[in-house]
């Protein structure tokens, strides 16, 4: 696996980079087994919009199905709508645009949507969510109510945290090592500074074999990239946090001067975005706060 030097990748979407361990992945995660001798293509995003890269991983399966993994470690029930959005650039990327316009119907691979989930805040084994719970109600512009929406994407979301879908993770070493690697940082944080537990986490499961050739060779590139992610996460939480208390203030508060509100608004996404950049840059986050404690 080549490693991008800015570590612009996230761990998850590092350690499961090539096909066999998303071969090993999807059958864990459906409860079969995908022979080695069906191909298995990855076909990932890549895009300025975030990191360099949109959505975590996509793959086609002997260009049959096309699968779309993401891992999140906070609970979004956007999924779907977000979904929605990288399906049809994955479709753009490997479909024929010029076939679209000739009468027979073109064949394409059937999508399927799952998010792995190991955050902190409580959630079920499983959950599906769908793109139809998101739509505004729209009742009272139809003579009568539609028998299925027009448009539907389901979202399946597995807790992949310790303990959780047990199944699932004695199917697949690489996700229970990730699950159990994940876990061993969040409990080392809980005596030790976030980069300190992080270390220790590495030594203790390459000690105990727990992704120990990809810890063993890529111990560095995992620090680098889990700080940044963790850092950025942990910045994203304190700016939703400021925002719905914003929100709030701005309820309770009348006669605010628009145009000034505009204006402040506007500075703070200005400088939320140059934060971003340093973060993603490698700096750590406590610097930046320093520096931006005023923002």
């Amino acid at each position: 696996m080549d490693v991008n030097a800015k570590y612009k990748d996230s761990v998850f979407s590092f350690l499961f980079s090539n096909p066999d361990a998303l071969r090993e992945l999807y059958s864990a995660i459906e409860g079969v087994d995908l022979p080695a001798d069906i191909p298995v293509s990855i076909n990932t995003l890549s895009d300025i919009l975030y990191m360099d890269q949109i959505n975590d991983i996509s793959f086609t399966v002997d260009n049959r199905l096309v699968v779309l993994i993401e891992h999140q470690s906070t609970i979004n029930r956007n999924m779907p709508l977000r979904l929605l959005l990288y399906i049809a650039r994955v479709y753009e990327k490997i479909i024929d645009r010029k076939k679209l316009y000739q009468s027979n119907p073109e064949k394409i691979p059937e999508p399927e949507f799952i998010v792995l989930y190991n955050g902190k805040a409580e959630y079920p084994d499983h959950e599906a969510l769908k793109l139809s719970e998101l739509f505004k109600d729209a009742a009272n512009l139809r003579a009568a109510a539609p028998s299925l929406a027009a448009l539907e994407l389901v979202v399946h979301v597995y807790n992949i945290n310790r303990g959780r879908n047990a199944a699932i993770i004695a199917r697949s070493e690489t996700l229970g090592g990730y699950s159990a690697f994940i876990g061993k940082i969040r409990e080392n944080e809980k005596t030790m500074s976030r980069a300190e537990a992080m270390k220790t986490a590495i030594k203790d499961c390459v000690d105990n074999n727990i992704l120990k050739s990809f810890l063993e060779t890529h111990s560095t590139e995992v620090f680098n990239m889990l700080l940044s992610e963790w850092n950025i996460e942990e910045a994203k939480t304190v700016w939703r946090e400021e925002a719905w208390e914003e929100g709030r203030e701005k309820g309770r508060v009348e006669g605010r001067v628009e145009g000034r509100e505009a204006g402040r608004v506007e500075g703070r996404v200005e400088g939320h975005e140059e934060i971003l950049k340093l973060l993603k840059s490698g700096k750590p986050l406590e610097d930046v706060l320093k520096e931006y404690g005023g923002n």
